[in-house]
């Protein structure tokens, strides 16, 4: 009962604050939307899944590429486009996914990385379509038919933003509770166990790594329109590492921990930067203590003070 009035609790927030808040943290909180969407589809993988991925970038870059070229040079309306990426990323995803799958532990983190700096690579390298190191910029929010120019607004495209990743996690959490996502659990804890059981682990992996891809996609075609480009940064390992901290730091294995740990990760750097120029020592710091005192996770701590 008092998880469910927390989740209310922060539903209402969650709703109202784009209406109370000024432009500045009104575009930080759209950030921070987003990124949870991608911290999220991270977890699908490592969480309930147990495959460590060091690239996750190359789905967050495909997904904002496609849409930024789809927006730049077809003129589709802003949902399309968000949509048109996600499903892109999750069609270049089955390849790298049947690959990456061959493998397991340390390789298949390996497999992943390789994937995103190859793609950083072509994005960097093919200027004619990417715009090479200068990427794409004024990604127009390209208004459709039935009013949607509302969702060009900064209130209105955080609306969107927040609809996608309400949606995205109550189909995770449908999806993990499934018989399918039993399997994913059983695949994480004993692998050899699960196979003997008559299950293929790999037909499982491939599925769960296309669906983390597909909202990954979603994720990085919602930031491109965003923020107004894309550049090759989105496929750098950097950002594969920032999303791995934020599942960490927030709780792999639950949901609603990595969309917490993404609004911690980026409230505490714009809170740091202000201060200090060496703010990434500080927050290293901070994450190594969570680590080492709060092993679940934010999440963790707050849904053991929320149920008695």
């Amino acid at each position: 009962m008092a998880r469910t009035a927390l989740r209310a609790v922060l539903l209402v927030a969650a709703a109202v604050a784009p209406l109370v808040l000024p432009t500045f943290l009104l575009t930080a909180l759209t950030e921070m939307v987003i990124l949870g969407l991608f911290a999220m589809s991270l977890d699908l993988l490592v969480g309930y899944t147990g495959l460590d991925s060091f690239g996750h970038a190359a789905v967050y870059g495909f997904g904002a590429y496609s849409a930024a070229l789809l927006l730049l040079h077809t003129g589709v309306s802003l949902p399309v486009a968000i949509l048109g990426g996600a499903v892109f990323t999750a069609a270049i995803a089955v390849p790298m996914a049947w690959l990456c799958t061959r493998a397991t532990g340390v390789a298949f983190a390996m497999l992943t990385l390789a994937f995103a700096q190859l793609l950083y690579a072509v994005a960097y390298k093919w200027q004619s379509v990417t715009g090479g190191s200068d990427g794409l910029a004024g990604v127009p929010r390209t208004a459709g038919p039935l009013g949607m120019s509302w969702f060009t607004s900064k209130i209105g495209y955080y609306y969107l933003a927040a609809g996608c990743l309400i949606a995205a996690y109550l189909f995770c959490r449908a999806f993990v509770a499934s018989a399918v996502g039993t399997t994913l659990l059983a695949i994480r804890d004993n692998e050899r166990k699960a196979q003997a059981l008559g299950y293929n682990p790999r037909a499982y992996k491939i599925l769960v790594f296309v669906l983390s891809a597909f909202l990954g996609g979603l994720a990085g075609a919602l930031y491109a329109p965003f923020a107004g480009f894309a550049s090759p940064d989105l496929f750098f390992w950097v950002l594969s590492g920032q999303v791995l901290i934020m599942v960490v730091v927030g709780g792999a294995g639950t949901l609603s921990g990595p969309i917490l740990g993404a609004a911690f990760f980026l409230a505490l750097e714009h809170y740091l930067s202000v201060f200090t120029d060496s703010w990434a020592l500080v927050l290293g710091l901070v994450f190594i203590a969570v680590v080492l005192f709060a092993p679940q996770g934010l999440w963790g701590m707050v849904r053991g003070r929320a149920v008695p």
